[in-house]
């Protein structure tokens, strides 16, 4: 079974982008930037209204242009400019349990988002799906949201297989830890296991040594499939960056959780194992919550997705935590939600959170379908593989300017 969380999502597409070759002559900078106050778009700004700073340095504004889905709606140009507005979208998965909100989320999506001639990738667990846009004017979409969400709900039961058979077996065994740490079988003491979770997995007689090699072998395997690979999310930047036109990518990512003791049995533990401090330190060890950095350099990660002019839209689906007696669900996916969420600001997504998956992809998707397309020509370019950082100014204040980071110089 393939490990889950590696986001191997876009191997098979780029074996496509090997062919394309970028020319350019002179180097023109474009800037996607929304402005928003409060929550509504501003879509009255002028050429003048806009201010550029790269590398802290004020640029020549040369022409803005206002999008509404794939239209220019408004022209401001002192000079002319050819913006590729053709639409690329990108929908990630990674869950472990089909959420039945999803399948309105991808309903809202294919209904109310997506127009004949855009291009829609769907990337799941297991495999990369690829749909034209022609296919829109061939299929309906209420077949094609139906087909949607069958393949993500099909691919999210097999891709997260593993991880879910991990954690059924660690709850009980959890679960038969506590019962232990209490000083007593669960049989004739005040902590009373779940039953059916109690008959999963047979660990009667075995040691409290025996039960926490137990648990930590299977929380060493429930880890390695955790595992976020930087070249493959590098690979996908630069597939992002030779893409002609607008780029998209809405990340779902569902919240994870592990079971560990409750903190009144952590507690009781220290009074009943103070005289094994071996015993004490693993039962600490393994049972309290924990940090996982970035097991790579996360800035690069983001100059890349920043440089292709990709917005990555983050969409936490916050489940709420399974409720069972003598542990605690909690959660491991802090590490997941920063990393993304830093992603999506260095790009001008958005990040958003809710139980409420249908209402997060409205959330965003009203939020991201108006932009504007800034363009200016960076004086004294040197290609020298630079990062320069962007800013853009809206003058008068009083709104929120997102954009991405900045580019590389190449």
């Amino acid at each position: 079974m393939r490990k889950a969380f590696l986001l191997l999502l876009v191997l098979p597409l780029l074996a496509l982008a090997q062919d394309i070759r970028h020319e350019t002559t002179t180097i023109n900078i474009e800037i996607p930037v929304r402005v928003f106050k409060g929550n509504a778009f501003v879509d009255g700004l002028t050429l003048d209204d806009f201010e550029v700073y790269d590398n802290g340095q004020l640029q020549k504004l040369e022409a803005i242009y206002l999008v509404k889905k794939a239209t220019i709606e408004r022209r401001n140009e002192t000079k002319i400019f050819t913006p590729q507005t053709a639409r690329h979208f990108y929908l990630l998965f990674e869950i472990a349990e089909f959420d039945p909100r999803l399948r309105e989320a991808v309903d809202f999506f294919v209904k109310n988002v997506l127009v004949p001639g855009d291009d829609l990738v769907i990337g799941t667990p297991i495999k990369t799906y690829r749909m034209k846009g022609e296919i829109l004017l061939t299929a309906g979409k209420e077949e094609i949201s139906r087909r949607v969400a069958g393949l993500v709900r099909h691919d999210a039961l097999i891709g997260y297989s593993e991880y879910r058979a991990i954690l059924d077996e660690m709850k009980p065994l959890a679960q038969r830890i506590a019962s232990v740490l209490e000083g007593a079988s669960s049989s004739d003491s005040d902590f009373h296991a779940d039953p059916f979770l109690s008959n999963i997995v047979p660990t009667t007689g075995l040691s409290i040594e025996e039960l926490l090699q137990d648990y930590s072998q299977l929380q060493d395997r429930l880890q390695s499939l955790r595992v976020i690979d930087a070249g493959k999310l590098l690979e996908f930047a630069r597939y992002l960056k030779i893409q002609e036109g607008q780029k998209t990518v809405f990340l779902f990512y569902q919240r994870e959780f592990l079971p560990k003791l409750d903190p009144k049995i952590l507690a009781m533990s220290g009074a009943k194992y103070n005289d094994n401090l071996d015993i004490l330190q693993t039962i600490n060890g393994l049972f309290q919550s924990y940090r996982r950095d970035a097991p790579f350099n996360m800035e690069d990660v983001n100059k890349a997705f920043s440089d292709s002019s990709t917005a990555v839209h983050f969409l936490y689906i916050a489940k709420p935590a399974e409720k069972i007696g003598g542990l605690v669900m909690a959660e491991q996916s802090e590490d997941i939600f920063s990393t993304f969420s830093e992603m999506a600001k260095a790009t001008g997504g958005l990040a958003a959170s809710s139980a409420n998956i249908s209402a997060l992809m409205n959330e965003v998707v009203e939020a991201s379908e108006n932009y504007y397309l800034l363009y200016y020509t960076p004086a004294g370019h040197r290609a020298d593989g630079a990062f320069h950082a962007l800013r853009v100014k809206v003058k008068g204040g009083g709104v929120k300017v997102v954009h991405r980071a900045g580019y590389i110089a190449d």
